[in-house]
């Protein structure tokens, strides 16, 4: 049986171009519009905090857990955050069970990255006794269903599941052992950063690409943006380029999508 996909990656890439055109897609979504997202809190009992997030077809579930532990010797005053990926082979016939590859690592960064350079955690708050111990906050994400745009729907399902996380109070005693109270806490959330991710196909920008686009696009671009519209990170992916007017573009429309988004999903979920 001969090999069609090569055929099938061209024909689809001239409809997705002459849609484009018109400033229409394969889905019939606008440029700027986002697919239909739906978001679901608390949802692992054994947890500090949990969520998932449905992003069209896209679903993705995130757990948080807080743990002691010892800090990084170049921070010795603050507690630690970790993100870990799962791609769940049942989620896309590319996945494949075993150590993580290239994607999860990526992703994981990605999202990392958003949370960290935002502060989104104030990790001072984290330190139980200063060199020796401070809480570990895992964040782990595992992505059920791929139809595209990973990096938004594991960045917004990340940062509900810390602003939602409630952790056993506690106290210190002499011995710098924690007693924990029966009463709870929520971590200590102090920015909330959304990722946006941008496709360019041909000389056209679009927000969240599915899948489909994914196989066609010529370079994609991600975007945290913090409470403030500050930028927090950045990232570049595929092989095409951007232009500087491509940026400034992204730049902007990230930062208006980030604000719909926190608006709509984060602004009842904080814990302040």
């Amino acid at each position: 049986m001969s090999d069609t996909s090569g055929v099938v990656t061209k024909v689809k890439q001239k409809r997705i171009s002459e849609l484009l055109i018109q400033d229409k897609r394969l889905d019939g979504r606008g440029l700027e519009d986002y697919r239909d997202i739906k978001v679901e809190t608390n949802l692992i009992e054994k947890a500090v905090g949990s969520a998932q997030v449905y992003l069209g077809k896209t679903k993705v579930l995130v757990g948080v857990k807080v743990e002691a532990g010892a800090p990084f010797p170049d921070t010795p005053e603050e507690g630690v955050l970790t993100v870990n990926v799962e791609l769940v082979p049942l989620a896309s016939p590319t996945f494949e069970p075993g150590a993580p590859n290239e994607n999860s690592i990526e992703l994981a960064r990605v999202v990392d990255r958003g949370i960290r350079e935002s502060k989104a955690v104030d990790t001072k708050k984290l330190c139980i006794v200063p060199r020796k111990k401070v809480f570990v906050v895992f964040v782990d994400i595992y992505v059920l269903d791929h139809d595209g745009n990973l990096f938004d729907a594991s960045s917004l399902a990340s940062i509900l599941a810390l602003t939602t996380s409630k952790m056993k109070d506690y106290t210190i005693n002499e011995n710098g052992e924690l007693d924990f109270k029966s009463s709870e806490i929520s971590l200590p959330i102090q920015n909330y950063p959304i990722e946006v991710t941008m496709a360019k196909i041909d000389d056209k920008l679009i927000v969240d690409p599915s899948l489909e686009e994914e196989d066609v696009i010529d370079a994609q671009i991600t975007i945290a943006i913090g409470k403030n519209d500050e930028i927090c990170a950045i990232q570049k992916s595929k092989v095409g380029a951007f232009t500087v007017d491509d940026i400034s573009k992204a730049v902007t429309l990230a930062t208006k999508k980030a604000k719909e988004l926190r608006e709509k999903f984060l602004d009842g979920a904080k814990n302040e």
